[in-house]
């Protein structure tokens, strides 16, 4: 994967990752590895400061949840309507750019 592709895209792929339902840490890694074969593999360095800032931007809202193992409650992160109304702009920013990304190749290649 490539970081750099990552990085641009980092607030729509953990939006999709939390449209459906709330999560803590290790359970949107663990989504987004299993969901992508393990193309998305997350490290908690860059996780959670992103998921600090969607919640900070109230695209996220954040849950105190059953304790984990560690016996601290854990933090879950669910999408907020603001958060829903982001994340469709995203796809549709994204999927402009992918479709112009596709006719520079001609043909639709």
């Amino acid at each position: 994967m490539n970081p750099d592709l990552l990085r641009g895209n980092l607030d729509l792929i953990l939006l999709t990752i939390l449209e459906h339902q709330p999560l803590y840490g290790f359970a949107i890694i663990q989504a987004a590895k299993e969901r992508t074969g393990g193309y998305f593999d997350f490290k908690e360095g860059s996780l959670y400061p992103a998921l600090h800032r969607l919640e900070g931007e109230g695209l996220l809202g954040a849950l105190t949840g059953a304790p984990g193992r560690n016996g601290k409650p854990r933090k879950y992160y669910a999408i907020t309507d603001r958060g829903r109304e982001v994340l469709s702009a995203k796809r549709q920013e994204f999927a402009a750019f992918t479709g112009a990304v596709h006719q520079l190749g001609g043909n639709g290649a």
